[in-house]
């Protein structure tokens, strides 16, 4: 009998425990910082000449059951291999988590800064520190993200909704690779087309929608999260600094909306660019910008609304070794690197490999992660994807709200898929990606991982 009531007394206590846990209240805190380079100080292609509008750090603390989840989105080109590391430990100590709870993405504006701790310590030990990147600039703004986060906490406000919309933009994205008759890369789209070919070609595989995810008090709006797949690029590469087209989107969705922080989010966009609408004239970066401005009404006016707790939060992730490029070979990077007869450009080009080879040979996984918060599946994915990876995540759960982050980890540079590998174009060049065409297998497989149905 006494075994009995013990029994009883511990089947009663474990269910007070799941119902404490179930009962504690989901909360939100955000936090939004300048990002913005000095003028003089290098960006993507050219010392900054001026900056046009400011750059951010932004995101989210979602605060329930389990340690906090952060959710972070850069307006520069990429923070790749040690820049990505010392960001999520930098996020994740001050929000007091795990830096596998912590995604960090690009916009992968084409005028903003790199982060990369790594390659920049290599080219640093050959005399060519600050070249690539300000190594200042990236710590003070992890530590203003980070200070951000630690205030932002403890005024964190309770989540009672989730809502999820998506609307069509038009007439911005279109795939940069087309194919000719034999199957091959023909013309290359870039983000700004003159070219009538490019531009008279079919938009070919995008996907066309915007989608949304809204986080609630009531009927109080607290944060509005933007997903959108393509290359955010109208004009660039002299150094005036921008956001760019989605920046000035997402800053008029802040005006009409006060008091409610919107963080977007590059989904997978590799092979996606304005080119067959933009002639990469000034007039057309605005125009570019109320059409984006445009996608983000329509989904947040189509939104609906759910009732979440924060027993309806999960986060998981799945650590993937990707594949090495055949041509990746650490001694040719190595005595590029060294030469002082070559380019500074090919020099730092050598730094960015052995990075990501030095990572690899270490055996540190990539994250690839996914969050569920009621009605959303939002999964957080790694280097330049192709839009293939996005619509394939869809397709997995075709019958609820998925949206991707890629952008993340950007040391392996652009990720195709297997048969983009074997038609040509530059996005799959040994210059470019940093991955086999057997990263395909590897990441489908982890997205087959965390999108399972749920038993």
């Amino acid at each position: 009998m006494r075994t009995w009531m013990m029994w009883v007394t511990a089947g009663a206590m474990c269910l007070m425990a799941d119902s404490l846990a179930a009962a504690e209240p989901l909360r939100l805190a955000v936090f939004n910082v300048d990002a913005t380079p000095a003028v003089g100080t290098p960006v993507a292609y050219a010392p900054v000449r001026q900056v046009l509008d400011p750059l951010f750090a932004r995101g989210v603390v979602l605060l329930g059951n389990e340690p906090p989840i952060v959710l972070c989105a850069v307006d520069w080109i990429g923070i790749g291999n040690g820049g990505h590391d010392a960001w999520r430990q930098g996020l994740a100590e001050a929000a007091g988590t795990t830096p596998d709870r912590v995604s960090v993405h690009t916009l992968h504006q084409h005028d903003g800064p790199r982060c990369d701790f790594t390659a920049e310590a290599l080219l640093a030990e050959q005399g060519l520190g600050g070249r690539l990147q300000d190594d200042a600039l990236c710590r003070r703004v992890i530590s203003s993200a980070a200070d951000a986060i630690r205030q932002a906490i403890p005024q964190a406000q309770p989540i009672t909704h989730v809502g999820v919309g998506q609307a069509k933009v038009e007439k911005v994205a279109s795939n940069r690779r087309v194919l000719g008759p034999d199957g091959k890369v023909k013309i290359t789209r870039w983000s700004k087309t003159t070219d009538p070919a490019a531009i008279a070609a079919p938009e070919g595989l995008i996907d066309p929608y915007l989608k949304l995810v809204s986080f609630w008090n009531d009927d109080q709006p607290l944060a509005a999260l933007t997903y959108y797949a393509t290359h955010p690029q109208s004009y660039y590469g002299q150094g005036d600094v921008t956001s760019e087209f989605i920046g000035l989107a997402r800053a008029a969705r802040d005006a009409a909306l006060p008091g409610v922080l919107h963080v977007h989010f590059n989904g997978a966009g590799g092979n996606v660019t304005a080119g067959k609408y933009n002639d990469g004239s000034e007039p057309m970066r605005p125009v570019l910008a109320e059409r984006m401005q445009a996608g983000m009404r329509g989904a947040w006016e189509a939104l609906k609304k759910t009732p979440v707790s924060a027993a309806d939060v999960t986060w998981n992730t799945a650590q993937v070794q990707l594949p090495l490029a055949e041509h990746l070979d650490p001694e040719r990077s190595r005595t590029t690197l060294h030469n002082p007869q070559a380019s500074v450009q090919e020099r730092q080009a050598a730094a960015n490999d052995l990075a990501f080879l030095q990572r690899q040979e270490a055996k540190q996984p990539v994250d690839v992660g996914l969050l569920r918060i009621g009605p959303a599946w939002i999964v957080h994915m790694p280097g330049e994807l192709f839009v293939e990876y996005q619509l394939a995540a869809q397709a997995m759960r075709p019958d609820d709200f998925v949206c991707m982050a890629a952008y993340g980890d950007y040391g392996p540079g652009y990720i195709g898929t297997e048969i983009a590998y074997t038609q040509g174009g530059y996005e799959t060049s040994a210059r470019a990606s940093n991955v086999a065409p057997s990263v395909e297998g590897v990441l489908m497989n982890a997205l087959k991982t965390l999108l399972k149905p749920t038993e």
